[in-house]
């Protein structure tokens, strides 16, 4: 039977070339929660976004996403109640496409819009441009904007499909500290949203993830080491593991910091 959770995960193996990518891996997301998916480089966070998206073929366990279960259902189709911001998508975007029709795209899941634009597309996606603090970039091109405005962009092209669930892939990469700042003020104003998405946040920086956030699922070598509310997972044990060195976890502000011990292991020697 189906359960009602956004996202269910059982004994999620991935193998490629007698590599484990991950290894029985459990996720269970219900509907209210946010997620942040925290680990290193090399962890499987990558790995897990393809698998749950599709993109990478599971060699055991069970997905369920939105009610329908991976290998039963057509995941493109899925894939259309998914919001997904990710800095691969850039690049596909046409340098000269305006920014209100890069929005407009993400109704229709193109990149590079050839569907005829409606007045209701055009009224959702200026909608969108309001929400998102973008009106003034409605006319400017893919290739003029920079990439806070491009991040913003993005969010507003996810949600004019209306997702269910909105992915953020590490979406503060290459952000400068004011333009990383403006953009998480703006996350976090959309997980206050009442009738807003369910986002999972993938990083590993503990100062992106901003109070709205509920629950963290944490990775190392391509297992679980931790998953459920944040005041349960979110510690300098937890985080020691999965980063293999002692570290300090503080907050600040209502902000998370990582403090590093004064002289890391494998520190360069002058």
């Amino acid at each position: 039977m189906p359960s009602h959770a956004l996202l269910a995960i059982t004994g999620l193996t991935v193998m490629r070339e007698n590599t484990h990518l991950l290894r029985d891996v459990g996720w269970r997301v219900e509907r209210g929660e946010h997620w942040v998916i925290l680990g290193p480089n090399g962890c499987g966070k990558t790995s897990l976004l393809k698998a749950l998206t599709g993109y990478l073929t599971p060699s055991a366990g069970e997905i369920e996403l939105l009610g329908r279960r991976y290998g039963e259902s057509d995941w493109r189709d899925l894939r259309l109640e998914i919001g997904l911001v990710t800095s691969a998508l850039q690049a596909s975007v046409p340098p000269d496409e305006p920014a209100l029709e890069t929005i407009i795209s993400g109704k229709y899941a193109q990149l590079d819009l050839w569907m005829k634009i409606t007045p209701a597309d055009r009224r959702a996606a200026q909608k969108l441009l309001r929400f998102t603090g973008t009106t003034a970039l409605a006319k400017r091109l893919w290739g003029q904007l920079s990439q806070g405005e491009r991040q913003r962009i993005l969010i507003a092209r996810a949600l004019m499909a209306k997702p269910k669930l909105l992915i953020l892939d590490e979406p503060c990469s290459g952000l400068d500290p004011v333009a990383r700042e403006q953009f998480l003020h703006f996350i976090e104003t959309l997980a206050r949203q009442p009738r807003g998405p369910a986002l999972i946040l993938v990083t590993h920086h503990v100062e992106e993830i901003t109070p709205g956030f509920t629950h963290a699922l944490l990775l190392k070598a391509g297992r679980v080491q931790a998953s459920g509310p944040r005041e349960c997972t979110l510690n300098s044990r937890n985080l020691s593991a999965i980063f293999s060195a002692s570290v300090k976890l503080t907050i600040r502000d209502q902000r998370l910091h990582l403090r590093l011990p004064k002289k890391p292991q494998g520190a360069f020697q002058t």
